[in-house]
């Protein structure tokens, strides 16, 4: 594919460009996820609580989603080569700084940064790739820049596992050096200076976003161990997400020339339609890379680098499905590929409801593979059709837009399964429990270790029991992400086609309707 992306280019050398970009977002898709194996060991080595060792997750998260809508605004005020330059060397210094942290205020403190610094890199990257390429070739563009974000978080949980578990937790953040210097290089020699253009900040959009976006995400990250409506911080941040969010709305409808965010982006069809997509794959991407870790730790007994191994071939399947679908685009309808692979997504859904207690490592490995061919599938045309019918000026924005509601839906996707799950486990316990004679002949027909009238038996017998109930929840969880994938589907005859009849861009024919 990059073969196809070595022709001349305003905007410097193609393959560079699109190198470069690519390991600025793999280094930013990487650290969502690459640090969750690692917490164990920095809450040991950094003398803090399990509640304050969350924070190192948690604090990035959130600082990146704050800071997210203000990239149209900055790429405006500095211009995107300053920024993106601002961007990468900032969230390299601030890598370096994490994992020479030796205590957790730091730890949290120089992740803030991180994601502070991470938050422009993702869609200032894919802004500069639509702009490099002619739209005949933005399927490709997507296809090489979607690989950084969609394996990154899959690759995340194996390469922190391996690096853990035969280094130490330092180089979970460490390892970012080289990417990030040489993304520093390659940007510095392929991207050309823009001129940034002045734009008065809407200082009380941000506000409105600051509050609204970061309440949020705090209270889809700590909701399940706060015990969601039960805990009065809980209570407090769903209230300052709902006004500000619904606050920023109004004040967007009355100063839409100059506001932060642009809403208006949504009454475009095609984009609107991939935002609403693409909140559906954050959800299944992270929520089940948020499931499968501990269903295969408690239910199957894995160690960490074996899990890793076994998640990794989703991100295989996932590179595979890009680079065809990227030749792909702009010859058929992009309608095709988005339901094809929500199909296969839905496939391996399935599969993984059929699991219990135990699966067989082929099955995993197989329907993983699966799933990610579909994500594959569907990111590269949602990500390039989005686009097709806006104007060049507002895709910094759109981007940023998008970016966040991916986020979004990955924090939902998240903090509803683990709650499902959690809340699954307890009333499974309890229906199972139910059921089990405590004494009488009926308890013959049980094993002889699981004797409930003895202290071993019942306590053996309790365990299995905690299995069955967490199997059972682990494979509710499957099945809603199957049914939320399935009836999302017809979502996707609602974009306009992005086939154009002489080979051309995605989305042209739409373009020129309008």
């Amino acid at each position: 594919m990059i073969s196809r992306l070595k022709n001349d280019n305003a905007n410097g050398n193609r393959t560079l460009l699109v190198v470069s970009v690519m390991l600025a977002t793999l280094m930013q898709a990487l650290d969502t996820t690459i640090a969750n194996v690692a917490l164990p060991d920095m809450q040991g080595s950094l003398s803090a609580t399990q509640d304050q060792v969350s924070w190192v997750l948690t604090s990035y998260i959130v600082a990146a989603a704050i800071l997210t809508p203000v990239t149209g605004w900055l790429a405006g005020r500095l211009g995107r080569r300053r920024l993106l330059i601002i961007a990468v060397g900032g969230f390299t210094v601030a890598s370096l700084l994490c994992g020479i942290a030796t205590g957790i205020g730091e730890m949290v403190f120089y992740r803030v940064l991180q994601g502070v610094f991470g938050a422009s890199l993702v869609p200032i990257s894919q802004s500069l790739l639509l702009d490099a390429f002619p739209k005949e070739k933005h399927g490709a563009a997507m296809a090489m820049w979607g690989m950084g974000i969609m394996v990154g978080p899959i690759l995340g949980p194996p390469l922190g596992g391996f690096l853990t578990q035969n280094y130490s937790w330092h180089w979970v953040f460490l390892i970012n050096l080289p990417i990030g210097i040489l993304a520093l290089i390659g940007i510095l020699a392929s991207v050309k200076k823009d001129q940034p253009h002045e734009r008065p900040l809407d200082g009380i959009g941000l506000g409105l976003l600051a509050l609204g976006i970061g309440a949020l995400q705090l209270f889809l990250d700590r909701g399940q161990g706060e015990d969601w409506f039960g805990s009065l911080e809980i209570q407090i941040e769903a209230a300052l997400a709902f006004l500000a969010l619904y606050t920023y709305a109004l004040w967007w409808w009355r100063h839409r020339e100059h506001s932060l965010l642009d809403l208006g982006l949504l009454k475009n069809a095609n984009f609107a339609v991939g935002c609403a997509l693409i909140f559906i794959v954050g959800i299944v991407l992270f929520a089940t890379l948020a499931l499968l870790p501990p269903y295969l730790s408690t239910l199957m007994n894995y160690p960490v680098l074996t899990i890793g191994l076994v998640l990794a071939p989703r991100g295989v399947g996932t590179m595979l499905s890009m680079m065809v679908v990227g030749r792909l685009l702009g010859r058929v309808d992009a309608r095709g590929p988005i339901l094809v692979g929500m199909g296969l997504m839905v496939m391996s859904l399935y599969g993984m409801t059929q699991f219990g207690p135990t699966a067989s490592m082929s099955s995993i490995v197989w329907l993983g593979v699966i799933q990610g061919l579909g994500l594959g599938l569907v990111f590269v045309p949602i990500s390039t059709v989005a686009y097709a019918t806006l104007e060049p000026h507002q895709r910094t924005e759109a981007a940023g837009l998008f970016s966040l509601v991916r986020n979004i839906g990955s924090s939902v996707g998240i903090s509803v399964v683990m709650t499902l799950l959690s809340r699954a486990g307890q009333i499974n316990h309890a229906e199972i429990g139910a059921r089990i004679p405590a004494f009488g002949a009926e308890t013959t027909l049980l094993p002889p270790m699981w004797n409930p009238d003895t202290v071993t038996g019942a306590a053996l017998l309790n365990a299995e029991v905690m299995r069955q109930s967490a199997a059972i929840g682990y494979l509710n969880d499957f099945k809603l992400m199957m049914l939320l994938t399935l009836v999302s589907m017809p979502l996707v005859l609602l974009m306009q086609s992005g086939k154009h009849p002489t080979g051309g861009s995605a989305g042209a024919d739409a373009a020129a309707a309008h």
